[in-house]
């Protein structure tokens, strides 16, 4: 089992950058593929960004492609989301979740793990 949580949210203007963490604690780090997902309110959690155990292979939602980056720290147990250029579309909470498996999936359904969210407000 793995506790996550993140931090790193708050409220930044349109344009603007936020770097989000999720800190993890439990079994290995390296036993779990990593992804960062949003909900607005009124609408479904989706994905937003996903990591391999290495780091080696990520992907992307296309609306955050070339503005997001996601990557993972073995040696501290956390992973970080890099939000640039920031859209009042981006408004939401943002979770971090944990598949124990190697390799990523895109679906919320294919993670064993969330943590509580973090809320990224972004005003235009």
């Amino acid at each position: 089992q793995v506790q996550l949580v993140e931090s790193g949210g708050g409220l930044v203007q349109a344009g603007g950058s936020l770097n989000l963490s999720c800190a993890a604690s439990g079994r290995t780090f390296t036993s779990y593929a990593m992804g960062w997902f949003r909900q607005a309110p009124g609408k479904e959690r989706e994905f937003v960004a996903a990591i391999n155990w290495s780091g080696a292979r990520t992907s992307y939602t296309d609306s955050v492609k070339g503005r997001f980056t996601i990557s993972r720290d073995n040696a501290k147990n956390t992973m970080y989301l890099q939000m640039n250029s920031l859209k009042a579309e981006d408004t939401a909470l943002y979770y971090c979740a944990a598949r124990s498996s190697t390799y990523y999936y895109t679906a919320p359904k294919n993670y064993d793990y969330w943590g509580q969210g973090t809320q990224v407000t972004v005003s235009s």
